[in-house]
């Protein structure tokens, strides 16, 4: 089976170039690679000297490249959505498929859904996706769940309402409803998402790596990423600190600047406890060409096993307990004022800061309501009872 591996960090942390390094050590190892950039910024070409078309493309043995361009993916490989969403939208014969564009996050829902279709394809052993910086990453991960979870509020009495109002929305407001044909459509729509999540969330399938710097400002992102990333169950299994100066360097200048990077070091070492953890050296060139990659991958990469699978982290669960249930969801480096509870319905939600997580309930918890939740070493625990529900909040 295949395997993805999800490389993000704030802004100019180096993350195309490590992704890069690991692209050439596994084409090298004689597996069959694709490395991938979802960053509409690409430097993949720039990194390998060469231009690259929007097509995938060999740049060595057992190498190839693609910078996905979302607008023309859609285009050339995802006609059949354009079709469902004209069936879907009234007047829409017309619609392109750059206007798809408009529709806030479809561009990312292409890249993921075209890396899971050459994921599907078999043709690669291993997939290396260079993502954008952490938010747009964010937003690119969550998309696929977000959307489900809107589609799925809508069955089974989406189809309801749409044989109700259809006749009264085409005689008072001129707009014709979805007819049955373009709902089974959101369903294949749908589908489509339902297998895209699985996919990135599956541990046995798909790693994301955090890559950073040991800078202040840096780190706090990185703590930041970490957390939200087990917010939305992916499985981070690797760290890579990136730009280590030498303690050697002999100039009194880089003394201070050597002596934060070894506590932020500890910092990150302390947070990303039982993670794999990658350092890599302060080059002082910019890292282009074969030649220089290969140094990358020499100087960290080199006898380690960096393609190993390394499910770091349970996915939520669901506890039969005493008193009721409890749900177990993984959020490290949060503080536990900053996290925001509440049931919702079906759901429970959580935020913090300017993300939020709708988690749908089973059957078996429906008519039970949240009595308590705690947060303790890096985990929110919520206790699920028959009592009424509790505003306690440990």
């Amino acid at each position: 089976m295949s395997r993805i591996y999800i490389f993000t960090g704030k802004g100019g942390v180096g993350k195309s170039s490590i992704a890069a390094a690991h692209a050439y050590k596994s084409a090298r190892e004689g597996k069959k690679t694709l490395l991938v950039s979802t960053d509409m910024a690409h430097n993949l070409g720039d990194i390998f000297e060469r231009k690259l078309s929007r097509d995938i493309e060999m740049v060595m043995p057992n190498l190839d490249i693609y910078e996905i361009d979302p607008a023309y993916v859609c285009e050339t490989d995802f006609a059949d959505i354009i079709k469902y969403a004209k069936n879907l939208l009234a007047g829409a014969d017309e619609l392109a498929p750059a206007d798809i564009g408009i529709i806030p996050g479809t561009e990312e829902l292409f890249s993921l859904l075209k890396i899971a279709e050459l994921h599907k394809s078999g043709t690669y052993d291993r997939i290396i996706v260079d993502c954008a910086p952490t938010g747009e990453t964010l937003s690119l991960l969550k998309f696929p769940e977000m959307l489900s979870w809107y589609m799925e509020k809508l069955f089974p009495i989406g189809k309801v309402g749409v044989r109700v109002l259809a006749p009264v929305s085409k005689s008072l407001f001129k707009i014709e409803m979805p007819n049955k044909q373009a709902m089974n459509d959101i369903e294949k729509i749908y589908m489509k998402l339902a297998e895209l999540q699985e996919l990135l969330k599956n541990r046995e399938t798909t790693s994301v790596r955090i890559v950073s710097v040991p800078e202040k400002m840096v780190v706090e992102e990185t703590k930041r990423n970490y957390m939200y990333m087990n917010l939305y169950n992916f499985n981070v299994d690797g760290l890579y600190i990136n730009r280590i100066l030498p303690e050697d360097i002999g100039n009194d200048f880089f003394d201070k600047w050597i002596g934060l990077q070894k506590e932020y070091i500890g910092v990150l070492k302390s947070t990303f406890d039982g993670l794999p953890i990658y350092e890599i050296p302060w080059y002082d060139e910019e890292l282009k060409g074969i030649k220089n990659v290969e140094r990358l991958v020499s100087d960290a990469l080199g006898d380690k096993d960096v393609f190993a699978c390394h499910a770091t982290t349970e996915r939520e669960s669901f506890e039969k307990t005493d008193d009721g249930y409890v749900l177990k969801v993984n959020i490290p480096c949060a503080d536990k004022g900053d996290i925001d509870l509440f049931q919702a319905g079906a759901d429970i939600v959580i935020k913090i800061g300017n993300f939020k997580r709708n988690i749908p309930l089973p059957n078996t918890l429906m008519n039970l309501s949240v009595a308590k939740a705690g947060y303790e070493d890096g985990k929110l625990n919520i206790l699920f009872t028959k009592e009424e529900k509790g505003d306690e909040n440990e």
